[in-house]
């Protein structure tokens, strides 16, 4: 995974100094239990970092401030061990720009009743202090997590593992980079959007250069590079034998690799981590890059086909959010289905740009005619998806504001081979039937381009809608046509009056 390594949760625990030094200094080792518990969870894949108890309002603005200016934050996580009056809080909290996670919980799981006095009342009052808080929160009208329970609880510490893998997105997001490759596919109108509200919005750069800036690098790769890179798709992949060295097809490989070496260097010299490409538009190049795609996505890359630049934004922010978990995560698109009552089920594909990190078994390497492009026939990987409860996300760019469009689903084996499908591809029955989630998605807007993660679920979709103030449409088991067109309309309204006039 492209990226920074090392990102840290700040820990920030609220009390006061009424109740004199002896209890602050046991509220700050509680404290520093309660931040190395989170940090020690597998659940939590970030660094938890414990900061000084915060007792006036002047030390609270100055976290929140260095919170804001330190890259290395992605989050902040507040807990009110004691009573911490929610006045000295304002100022701070309106300052805060980073995520927030009200952590409601207390040092201990069970109460002494037989030995509790009033000193064990006055250290362990979180459900005093955190209400107090929250109303903090609600009056500042602050978009934040709660998350009540004690920190042994593996519910607790997964919910806090879900929202610290959005924010883990809502960082990389804020500061992505991203190159096209040519223009947007022509006469197409949902993979348009406002470059500048997105950079405005979530903080991504996009940026254009003509193909054959890229076919200059292309051109400049080394042979000797090509040769290790051939040997390691043999050690990676089934190759066809038409592919293989001596055999008729094997300079089409080494072009594959070529275009995969050039791609890699241009985008690692310029600071990207997603990228586009689009058919119509390969000036130089003699394939279609499709190879090269799936493994630089592989790899954590975004990538978008038709210069679809919000999808490939949206890929490389759920890479960075369901790194290290089991499963995979594609750019994906729905192409047809089959019909047959009982049975419907949606198969996804895309030409030849489709993620191997959501394959099962190893990908065959071949060669085939594409049939548009009208280049030379381009090497990829063919595949099917490994079944598995899955999230499919896309993204819209409604005018006045971006909408994210989900469907849950469940990835399923094709229910024959697929023989003369010479491309990797997925099979998915969308919750909760295919009548409804189709519906519901055109209703809602949502694009042809997606991305499929068999990584992630709602939760972290939701999280990260949340933190980049983004509308989320979700379509799961519960989801009925009627009441997404109600729900569509009140988010409507909502996010009208939200903008202001």
């Amino acid at each position: 995974m492209t990226g920074p390594t090392i990102r840290e949760i700040w820990f920030l625990t609220g009390s006061q100094g009424l109740y004199g030094e002896d209890v602050l200094r046991q509220v700050a080792d509680q404290s520093r239990q309660v931040s190395d518990a989170l940090g020690a969870s597998a659940d939590v894949p970030a660094r938890v970092v414990a900061k000084p108890v915060l007792t006036d309002a002047g030390a609270i603005r100055r976290v929140m401030l260095e919170a804001n200016a330190d890259d290395a934050c992605v989050g902040i996580i507040a807990w009110m061990h004691t009573f911490s009056p929610a006045k000295m809080w304002i100022t701070g909290l309106d300052q805060l720009r980073k995520p927030l996670l009200h952590l409601h919980t207390q040092a201990n799981v069970e109460l002494p009743w037989s030995d509790i006095d009033m000193d064990f009342m006055n250290l362990n009052q979180a459900a005093h202090g955190d209400r107090e808080f929250g109303f903090m929160q609600t009056r500042l009208g602050l978009d934040r997590l709660t998350v009540a329970g004690h920190v042994s609880d593996p519910r607790v510490t997964a919910r806090v593992g879900t929202w610290t893998r959005a924010a883990l997105g809502r960082a990389e997001l804020s500061t992505m980079r991203l190159a096209r490759f040519g223009d947007n596919m022509r006469n197409v109108a949902v993979t348009e959007g406002d470059k500048v509200e997105a950079e405005l919005r979530w903080g991504v750069s996009v940026n254009t250069y003509g193909v054959n800036d890229l076919v200059e690098v292309v051109d400049a790769v080394a042979d000797k590079e090509i040769d290790v890179l051939v040997e390691e798709y043999a050690d990676l992949y089934d190759v066809a034998p038409e592919l293989l060295a001596g055999a008729e097809r094997h300079e089409s490989l080494r072009y594959g690799a070529r275009i995969e070496l050039g791609l890699r260097s241009f985008l690692t010299e310029g600071g990207f981590t997603a990228f586009t490409t689009n058919f119509e538009d390969l000036g130089g190049l003699r394939q279609l890059p499709g190879l090269a795609v799936q493994r630089l996505m592989a790899d954590g890359y975004g990538f978008g086909g038709e210069g679809d630049w919000k999808t490939s934004v949206m890929l490389r922010t759920l890479k960075v959010v369901a790194d290290g978990l089991p499963g995979g995560t594609s750019f994906m698109e729905d192409y047809t289905y089959h019909l047959v009552p009982g049975e419907e089920l949606i198969l996804g594909a895309h030409m030849l740009e489709v993620c191997p990190s959501i394959a099962t078994g190893t990908p065959t390497l071949e060669i085939h005619p594409l049939g548009i492009g009208g280049r030379e026939d381009p090497v990829r990987l063919v595949f099917d998806a490994a079944p598995g409860k899955a999230v499919i996300l896309g993204t819209s760019d409604l005018g006045d504001r971006f909408r994210f469009v989900a469907n849950e689903a469940e990835v399923v084996a094709p229910l024959e081979s697929l023989p003369r499908l010479p491309v990797a591809r997925a099979v998915w029955k969308p919750a909760p039937d295919l009548h409804t989630s189709t519906e519901s998605w055109l209703t809602a807007g949502g694009p042809h381009h997606t991305v499929l993660s068999t990584a992630l679920t709602a939760e972290h979709l939701g999280d990260l809608a949340d933190m980049v103030g983004t509308e989320l449409v979700l379509i799961d088991a519960d989801t009925t046509v009627r009441r997404l067109r109600q729900e569509l309309r009140w988010n409507q309204a909502y996010h009208r009056l939200a903008q202001g006039f």
